[in-house]
């Protein structure tokens, strides 16, 4: 806690709410604060509603897991994209991140995490089983890991492809653009965008 005095309690705790925000220190919390002062008690109310109908109203797509405002969510109900290519990620910002490259036409699956024992995550705390429940009913016929490329990443392409190996279908990775190491989200578009249309079979990438 802060040594910073606060002249109002119902100020502090505002500031206190702000700064536990991932990124959000103590100083930005309080500009953030007091610009919102200095709004209409209007904008403050659309504001704060926003986030509270998110929370409340928010889905999760029953094919993909992405965030929806429906059951299906609008990439997976799009019949121009294309339904046999299935492109594998670890969350939902990663989805957006592929999004933004403007390079993929096919459609998502959002695993919820990647497997990680450090962090006691295992494959059935992932969507790892509903992902071959998924390439086993429907006509997919190329899947795409596009997880980060650190050892938890690597763990949990390795996991898939040995579950997807007996379906006979085609796995392939991103191409190592995105350096080892590194998070979807924070590789830029361009680099992202290329290491999707140069992605290479899922067994080359071992080589």
């Amino acid at each position: 806690m802060s040594n910073q005095q606060y002249s109002s309690s119902l100020l502090e705790n505002a500031v206190n709410e702000f700064a536990r925000l991932p990124g959000i220190g103590r100083k930005t919390a309080l500009r953030l604060v007091l610009h919102l002062l200095k709004q209409t008690e209007q904008e403050v109310e659309a504001f704060g509603n926003a986030f509270i109908q998110l929370r409340k109203e928010i889905i999760y797509c029953k094919v993909c897991h992405n965030i929806s405002d429906t059951e299906v969510c609008r990439i997976c109900g799009n019949p121009s994209r294309d339904h046999e290519t299935v492109c594998v990620v670890e969350n939902i910002k990663d989805v957006m991140s592929v999004e933004n490259t403007q390079q993929f036409r096919g459609l998502y699956h959002v695993l919820g995490g990647i497997i990680s024992p450090m962090d006691g995550i295992g494959p059935k705390d992932l969507e790892i089983e509903s992902l071959i429940q998924r390439v086993t009913d429907e006509q997919v016929k190329e899947v795409i890991l596009a997880l980060s490329t650190t050892m938890e990443g690597d763990t949990t392409n390795f996991y898939i492809f040995r579950k997807l190996t007996p379906l006979n279908i085609k796995v392939t990775t991103i191409a190592r653009g995105v350096a080892i190491g590194d998070e979807l989200e924070y590789a830029d578009e361009v680099t992202l965008g290329r290491s999707i249309l140069n992605r290479v079979d899922f067994t080359n990438s071992f080589k």
